[in-house]
């Protein structure tokens, strides 16, 4: 399947366009085309125009930002049906973050200015964006409150249990991690180095939370949790 009903079908899957009426979510479907990013492409940098809204159909984008002394920090790692760049396509802004191809990526965009006038005609587009601001606002909120206050082994197993979406495994079995990308990226998005990240890693898995493989990290969400201090459920 291609054309406007892949791209309706992506967006049902969204955040944004996911609780609008098949309607609405056809008539915001025209409004996008298929762009194409190799991996390592630079999407948009940090103060640009924001000229489109993104979202990703296939591989992942890294959305960073970097200080004036060169610390690179992930914001997030935005995977299939995640939106980037809504920020200042919606506010006529600049852009906030970088933004990354880490893998070969397969997006679809829309312009700022089309985007505009689908929240105009929408009221119900127009709710959602603000519900998405707000998890935004809140997210960004957690995160800087995990660096400032939680240990590294806190932020860690905090960051496994939200990676793991509320799944415990089958039959007794932990369930398997297939992060997909560097343990460099998985430090930034924790805040902290790649060193420190790998020793926090090693506590994990000495303490039993955690197993690690060359290409997944084995979980156990109950210890994960006694570690990140959250209600297991």
């Amino acid at each position: 399947m291609s054309g406007p009903q892949a791209v309706e079908k992506l967006l049902e899957a969204t955040d944004l366009f996911g609780r609008l009426t098949p309607e609405v979510r056809q008539d915001c479907a025209g409004h996008f085309h298929e762009v194409y990013f190799d991996k390592g492409q630079t999407i948009f940098v940090h103060g640009d125009r924001g000229t489109h809204a993104y979202v990703v159909a296939e591989g992942r984008v890294r959305m960073t930002l970097t200080t004036a002394a060169g610390r690179e920090l992930n914001v997030r790692i935005a995977e299939p049906g995640a939106l980037v760049g809504e920020i200042a396509a919606l506010d006529g802004g600049v852009r906030s973050a970088d933004a990354t191809a880490i893998t070969s990526v397969v997006a679809h965009a829309v312009a700022a200015a089309d985007l505009d006038r689908l929240i105009t005609r929408h009221p119900d587009l127009a709710r959602a964006t603000v519900r998405l601001l707000c998890g935004r606002l809140r997210a960004t909120t957690d995160q800087l409150e995990g660096i400032a206050l939680h240990p590294i082994e806190v932020r860690l197993a905090r960051f496994l249990l939200e990676a793991l979406g509320g799944r415990t495994g089958d039959g007794g079995r932990r369930p398997a991690l297939e992060l997909g990308y560097s343990q460099s990226d998985l430090a930034r998005l924790i805040g902290s180095s790649r060193p420190k990240t790998n020793l926090a890693l090693g506590a994990l898995e000495a303490g039993g939370a955690i197993r690690r493989t060359a290409d997944r990290i084995f979980c156990d969400p109950v210890l994960l949790a006694g570690i990140a201090g959250v209600d297991d459920g």
